[in-house]
């Protein structure tokens, strides 16, 4: 036997950490702290129709490596001057902007209400930014863009075009892409008639998407514990 395979035999491979197993939030999620999000609206159009719900749920991993929900804002907000309400849109989500019943607030303090937690927890979890995640991200990263912009938000904590999309998701782990479908397909129970409410939807999406994170650990951990 040379010499090189006498060394070599005597080696130890020692590997990286995997980042799916990574509990650090500052190192799990390239480093950003993961924030759910759904945004009710009154159309389709993030520059000229109005952010009418805003929920957020923050995220933490516990002691034991699970991601679960930590942080739970819910806002409802009226309507900017002169926005464009369109009435199917309306009618589909049930929202009467004006009800005084709403107990609605501009979304210039609903923003603020959202930013000051994020940022703490962004601190405290040593987190440089935020990462926004939602069901069909696209359309809610879109519409709070728009509103940080009409209320001439200057820091906004959130990736500037980096989401993570439980639709898209869902159509990988469980062949879903509608949020009531998902949901059913991972085992998670839905009330249609809660839906597109911001907060129940917000707390659905962030229930899927730590499930899906904390169903694919377990399996990375299996699988090292079989290649060991």
């Amino acid at each position: 036997m040379s010499n090189t395979e006498e060394v070599s035999t005597e080696v130890t491979q020692v590997e990286s950490p995997s980042a799916v197993l990574e509990t650090d939030m500052s190192k799990r999620f390239r480093g950003y702290l993961p924030v759910v999000i759904d945004i009710e609206t009154s159309g389709f159009d993030a520059q000229t129709n109005a952010v009418l719900e805003l929920a957020m749920i923050t995220l933490e991993f516990t002691p034991e490596g699970q991601l679960q929900p930590k942080t739970k804002i819910h806002h409802h907000i009226t309507p900017f001057e002169g926005a464009v309400l369109c009435e199917k849109s309306l009618a589909f989500t049930g929202i009467d902007p004006f009800n005084p019943l709403r107990g609605a607030i501009d979304e210039k303090k609903a923003l603020d209400n959202f930013i000051k937690p994020i940022k703490a927890e962004m601190k405290e979890a040593g987190c440089n930014r935020a990462i926004i995640v939602a069901h069909n991200a696209h359309f809610d990263h879109g519409f709070l863009k728009a509103a940080m912009a009409r209320c001439n938000v200057k820091r906004d904590p959130f990736h500037p075009f980096s989401s993570i999309d439980t639709a898209s998701i869902s159509a990988i782990f469980y062949g879903q892409t509608v949020l009531a479908k998902a949901c059913k397909a991972a085992g998670i129970e839905f009330d249609a008639k809660e839906a597109h409410s911001a907060l129940y939807d917000t707390e659905k999406t962030a229930e899927l998407f730590c499930k899906v994170v904390n169903d694919y650990r377990q399996l990375k951990l299996i699988a090292e514990k079989e290649n060991q």
